[in-house]
Formats: structure tokens, sequence, C-alpha cells
């Protein structure tokens, strides 16, 4: 119970006082502020900080991120109206903004166009090809970075999503080609490149190493192939620690970063989503039954992968706490585990709709509500929604 904080105990038994079954995700924008704040005064002045929507989209915990980022990325209209309204910039001023899909449609892409985003990252010839054929519809220059399929990674550490086949970028071998079809179309503005081949990394100095290798790489291939250097956009990747690791060291990520050398004029963005709002969030569920089954205790929830898919989805062993609720109106007889290993499990007409498996509980009552601390990314965005048509969870703030 010590990992959720008292005033996220006392919300969440007011809104057992309802009377209808909880099932809700609770925000604290201040921790996510935070950590913005954390990254954000670790880096030099030359790197920037732009919030992955996709993480969390709820629009109050980008508002509470907003002053304390440098601009957002994002990958659908919906995001992009929800990141230009959190940010707006004056008139005429480009968008903090940089935009992400390989599947970008002709409607998302003239948005973002109009937007006057800093960067769309492209993703293919055609997709440079359509951008140019919009801007010059729309009588703008388009600012873009071309994503690339690195064909290696040259660091230690939890890197990968380079070097593989993949629908993400130009593979590299073929990065020349492009770039010189990119310098023949009219109303484009290459400004750098985009190269995201980390994905939930802890290691901070593999981390570094990673950011010097994306920035040598940009340099040297703008200056091979003519390309005026302006912007470089490493992705995200910063590991969150789910499972007891040594989370990612903030400060020695800054210092070794700071050794790097960057042109003037060269902005360096990263894109983290996970890192910034994992912690700010939690996934609360009514317990409305406990089950005995051939010698095994299952908790049944009121919510399950139609809410928070995540756990299942990406195999994360993701801990709960048991917040007793000790109200017990129903008039019948209250099931409980006690002392023993549960399976925590939702209220889906499948077998795949499990999130915790065989962990020790000291209690857990029906009525209770099972929390999932570090529910804040790839959460209620992440869920499937509509399977069996329940409600959805509710999002609220502190």
């Amino acid at each position: 119970m010590d990992v959720l904080p008292e005033k996220l105990r006392n919300r969440l038994l007011e809104l057992t006082r309802a009377g209808t079954p909880v099932s809700a995700y609770v925000y604290d924008g201040a921790v996510a502020a935070e950590r913005a704040r954390e990254l954000r005064s670790a880096l030099p002045e030359w790197a920037a900080v732009y919030y992955a929507v996709k993480a969390n989209s709820f629009p109050a915990v980008v508002a509470a991120l907003a002053p304390y980022v440098d601009g957002f990325e994002v990958a659908s209209r919906t995001e992009l109206e929800l990141a230009t309204s959190a940010k707006p910039v004056a008139e005429g001023a480009v968008a903090p903004v940089v935009a992400a899909g390989p599947a970008k449609s002709v409607p998302v892409l003239t948005a973002l166009v109009r937007a006057g985003v800093e960067a769309i990252n492209a993703e293919s010839l055609l997709e440079l090809h359509r951008i140019s054929r919009i801007a010059t519809a729309e009588g703008v220059r388009a600012k873009v970075a071309l994503r690339v399929n690195p064909a290696t990674i040259p660091v230690t550490g939890s890197l990968h999503m380079g070097g593989v086949p993949s629908q993400f970028g130009v593979a590299e071998p073929d990065v020349p080609g492009v770039l010189r079809a990119a310098l023949q179309l009219p109303a484009l503005d290459l400004v750098g490149f985009h190269i995201h081949a980390a994905s939930n990394n802890l290691d901070a100095e593999a981390h570094a190493a990673y950011l010097r290798w994306c920035v040598e790489w940009s340099i040297r291939t703008a200056r091979e192939n003519g390309i005026d250097l302006r912007h470089v956009d490493i992705g995200g990747g910063i590991g969150v620690a789910f499972e007891g690791e040594k989370p990612f060291d903030v400060a020695r990520f800054g210092e070794l970063a700071a050794q790097v050398e960057v042109p003037e004029g060269v902005k360096v963005v990263l894109e983290p989503g996970r890192f910034l709002v994992t912690d700010c969030g939690w996934y609360a569920a009514e317990v409305t039954d406990v089950k005995a089954s051939y010698g095994e205790s299952f908790v049944v929830l009121r919510g399950g992968i139609n809410h928070f898919q995540l756990p299942t989805s990406w195999e994360i062993v993701h801990n709960v706490a048991v917040l007793p609720v000790e109200s017990w109106p129903e008039g019948c007889p209250r099931p409980a585990a006690e002392d023993t290993r549960v399976t925590v499990v939702g209220e889906l007409c499948t077998p795949e709709d499990t999130l915790l498996r065989d962990v020790k509980v000291d209690r857990v009552r029906a009525g209770d509500l099972v929390v999932f601390p570090d529910a804040g990314s790839y959460g209620w965005e992440f869920a499937m929604h509509s399977f069996l048509g329940h409600p959805v969870a509710e999002r609220l703030l502190l």
C-alpha cells in the first residue's frame, strides 16, 4: 500500500462510494512535469525534448507537460490537434511538432503541411513525393526529415529496431538515392534525419553512445549528399524499470551527451514518451469476484485488457497493490483470498484477459480495488476498448 500516494488512495476510495464499479485511470500531472524538467535540465542547449503523445494522450496530461517540453511528436491528426492546442504558436510561426508514422495518408500529410510543423519524418520516396505535391498546392515549403533504418547500430545495450527488415523508414543502403530524388522535388526543405533504433533502454551510457552515433552519422551523410543539416531526431527509447531493474540514470546521460560535438545550428531532438509519463498514472479496477479453480485462486476485475492491455501484450510483470474497501453493501457472502498466490484476470470472455499471474497477496476480497502503479504510458491508449462493448475506463486527474 505504501506505493500508493495518500491523495490517490483518498480519491479512489471516493470513487467507490459512487455506487458504480470502479475502473479508472488516475494521473498526476505534476509527476509527469517533474520528469520532463529532470530530463530537459540534464541536457545541453542543442538538445530538445519532444513528448511522444502516443504514450498518453489524455489532454490534461499533455497540458501539464506542455510548459516543460520543447514540443510534441505526433502520429495522427487527432494528436496534431491536441499538440497544437497545448502549445500554440503565433500565426506564421513553425509549430513545435515533429510527425511520425509508417503509413501517413494524404489527409494526414495535408494537415501536417498546413500546420507548418517543424519536421515531417518521411518514411519513403513516395511519401516525399506526396508531401511535395501537397506543399506545392498549398504554396509553402514543407520541412522534412528522412527516416532511416540503419544497417547497424555499433552500440551495446538495449538497442534494436535497426538493421532488420522493417516497415519503418528507408534502408540505409537506399538513402543516397532517395536523397538525390528528394533534392529535385519542389516545395521540400530537407532539414535532416530521423533515426529511431532504441526501445525501452535503461542503459544511460549506451543511450548516450547511440545519440553520439546518430549525430555523427547524420553529419557525415548530410555532407556526402549535399544536405544542409539542421535537424537530427534520435527518437525515443529511454526505458522505465518495471521489475526491479536499475532506473535510467538521467544525470549520467546528460553528462555524456554534453560531450558530443554538435555543429552550430543543428538541433538534436529526443522523443521520450514512456519515460515521461509511466509513473504519473495508476490503473485501478474493482474486484468483482474471487474464485478458486482446481487449487488456483483468481481475482476477477471490472476491467482487464479492454482497459489495460500493456502487461499482456508486452509480457511485463506488472505488480499491483490491493486497496482495501471496508464497505460491503451487497448483503451477499464476500469471497476472499488470503496469504496465497493469485492470478488477476479481467471481465472479457477470453483466457487472454490475464493481467498478472501467480503473485502472492496478503488478502484480497470482492469489492476491494486492485491498483497498477506505473500505468501512465501505453495504458488507456493501447487497450481493446470495443471488445464486448463494456464501458471504457474513466480518466481522471488528481
